[in-house]
């Protein structure tokens, strides 16, 4: 198992929404044991002179091997953070995004490699199942109360 540390400058990343069935597309994260701490949407870096929504389109393709689309405009969070004691500070730009029609149908879990090799776990989760005590955390933290403000907030067709 690799020890993964936040790096020690800025980042700025693009992460999609991808929900199904009321639930959302978060890889896991693990502490240092392999134990689950949390989930996070998929995503990643953006390169020098990519746009974000360059990079979350690429991201999903380097990852899944599907072409998203994306279907909302983002929301912008920064993010400083604490893993096995390690700083992280990014700047997050955060969209829905809508995989191809029967992209992982039938599936429970999405299995893929990183650029750096390590194996990770991405399932769909309900918020309700996140954020509370017993259960992992969805970072960055404070997404949940953003997504669930968003959702009181949006009209119902």
């Amino acid at each position: 198992m690799s020890t993964w540390r936040p790096h020690p400058h800025i980042r700025v990343v693009a992460l999609g929404l991808h929900w199904r069935d009321g639930r959302l597309l978060a890889a896991e994260v693990r502490d240092d044991a392999g134990r689950i701490k949390g989930v996070r949407p998929l995503g990643g870096e953006i390169e020098f002179g990519e746009s974000w929504r360059a990079a979350l389109v690429r991201e999903f393709c380097e990852e899944l091997g599907v072409d998203i689309t994306i279907t909302g405009e983002p929301l912008v969070m920064e993010n400083i953070f604490m893993h096995e004691g390690s700083t992280g500070h990014e700047v997050m730009f955060i969209a829905e995004v809508a995989l191809p029609d029967g992209a992982f149908s039938g599936q429970d879990r999405i299995d893929f490699r990183e650029d750096n090799g390590e194996q990770i776990v991405a399932r769909w989760f309900d918020l309700a199942d996140l954020d509370v005590q017993g259960g992992p955390n969805l970072y960055p933290n404070g997404l949940k109360d953003v997504l669930l403000r968003r959702k009181v907030s949006t009209p119902s067709p």
